[in-house]
């Protein structure tokens, strides 16, 4: 039997962020070649396989090679990771619940027996014999990592005035540009995005405002007062490169991004919101059962915002947690919008806000319309004379999942956390995987602009340097 072909993986060890580039050399040409790619993720395994042809060299480039078959046929070697589907089914997230520890991916190539379809390699003699292939009994093997804490960046809790995250720090001497960072309704402290921001050179807090320690376990009647403190302490103690930090969050983290913006602009930068929404909703799959989904969200001095779902004269959610899972949540904001006074008074008025912004949406979303609601934002801020960069990421086969680089991105339905709901998230894995990995750059990319180019005293004074909004092709 033939040795195993040779595998390389560089970076074997490495941040999420980063693309690996993999490659098989000394395999038998014409033949085929398996590649496999375990990684355990919390308790559970996931994994991805892929079979390739291999070239006339005996090699192949999972950048330039798509797959013959196997959990997704596009050339990129990152697939072995974002193809990535559960071998164990106990229900865990994919996210990282530690950023100190790193995600280890165990990565195999062999050849399959009996694949060679070339009579005689092109250097061998007339009549010479065929070597076989390998088969994965002597696979060849490389341990992967993926770290998430870069070396030199200090992680420090936060429990003050009420506050509950965590901050990021970078390595060297600050200021630096500082972004505030929120999950969406499955609520906790987003880590792993803020740790990657941190090794990119942005000071990161991970803010927790429900289903974190010593706050509430819903959304529900959440008071905007909290976000105030956590600006101010944030303008206070994270000294923040150009005197104030940007906010960003995910799903209703993004609504909620737009609402902060609009409430406290003289204490925000700039503002990114991923699949966000442009007007305020009730509480939805988040709520207190003792509200109910149609109950509030968000409230300043105790009283709630006007909100769409409040006593809606068009909807209500009751047909669409009847329907079949996993419902598409989609439509229900679609018909909500039909009460127009209802809408008009729960639009978010972010014409209010003079920095820049960033939405990121998926054309696919079928949690909400994300991409109608980023647009909606930034014609808005056009119409009013909004003088800052405006950017819109509008991604071509992605759904509700945009989340950081490189995890799994198969699971298109979801259960939510605290309703336990089915719903669909939308996109393809590679639409979504996509996504994620583009914006997080793109992403990085414009919070270093707006630091640059802004301080909170001169947004109102920028010139103009609007980035015409852009779908982006899969």
């Amino acid at each position: 039997m033939n040795a195993a072909p040779h595998l390389t993986v560089s970076p074997e060890s490495g941040l999420l962020s980063e693309r690996r580039r993999i490659s098989v050399a000394g395999a038998v040409p014409g033949s085929l070649v398996t590649l496999r790619a375990e990684t355990v993720r919390g308790a559970e395994t996931w994994a991805a396989q892929a079979s390739y042809l291999v070239d006339a060299d005996g090699a192949v480039d999972l950048d330039a090679s798509a797959p013959v078959s196997g959990d997704f046929r596009v050339p990129d070697a990152m697939g072995l990771f974002w193809a990535q589907a559960r071998v164990t089914a106990h229900g865990g997230s994919s996210e990282p619940q530690d950023v100190t520890v790193p995600l280890v991916t165990r990565l195999r190539a062999w050849g399959e027996p009996g694949t060679g379809v070339l009579d005689t390699p092109a250097s061998a003699a007339p009549g010479a014999a065929v070597p076989a292939s390998s088969g994965p009994e002597t696979a060849s093997e490389v341990r992967v990592e993926q770290h998430l804490l870069a070396a030199g960046v200090t992680r420090t809790e936060l429990r003050e005035d009420g506050l509950v995250g965590t901050v990021f720090r970078p390595v060297g001497r600050g200021p630096f540009p500082t972004i505030i960072v929120m999950n969406g309704s499955g609520g906790g402290i987003n880590e792993a995005r803020a740790a990657l921001y941190a090794a990119a050179g942005i000071q990161a807090l991970a803010l927790g405002y429900f289903r974190a320690p010593g706050l509430s376990h819903f959304i529900s009647r959440t008071p905007l007062e909290y976000f105030e403190r956590a600006l101010a302490w944030t303008q206070r103690e994270l000294d923040p490169l150009g005197g104030a930090p940007l906010v960003s969050g995910q799903s209703r983290g993004g609504e909620l991004t737009l609402l902060l913006a609009s409430r406290f602009p003289e204490q925000i930068l700039g503002a990114v919101a991923f699949v966000p929404g442009a007007f305020v909703f009730g509480a939805q799959g988040a709520a207190d059962p003792a509200d109910g989904w149609d109950g509030p969200t968000w409230t300043v001095d105790g009283e709630p915002l006007e909100y769409l779902w409040h006593n809606n004269a068009g909807v209500t959610w009751q047909p669409w947690n009847d329907a079949p899972p996993p419902a598409r949540h989609s439509d229900v904001y679609v018909d909500g919008l039909h009460d127009r006074d209802l809408a008009r008074a729960s639009r978010i008025p972010i014409e209010q806000f003079p920095g820049p912004v960033l939405c990121v949406s998926g054309l696919d979303d079928r949690a909400w319309p994300s991409s109608y609601a980023s647009r909606l934002a930034l014609d808005t801020l056009a119409r009013h004379g909004h003088a800052a960069e405006r950017q819109h990421l509008d991604y071509v086969d992605a759904g509700h999942g945009i989340t950081i680089p490189h995890l799994p991105s198969t699971e298109i339905a979801r259960t939510h956390p605290v309703s336990g709901v089915s719903y669909s998230n939308g996109g393809t894995p590679w639409g979504n995987a996509r996504a994620s990995a583009d914006s997080f750059a793109e992403v990085c990319a414009f919070v270093r602009r707006t630091v640059a180019a802004n301080t909170v005293a001169a947004n109102t004074a920028a010139h103009p340097t609007e980035l015409s909004p852009r779908t982006k092709e899969q």
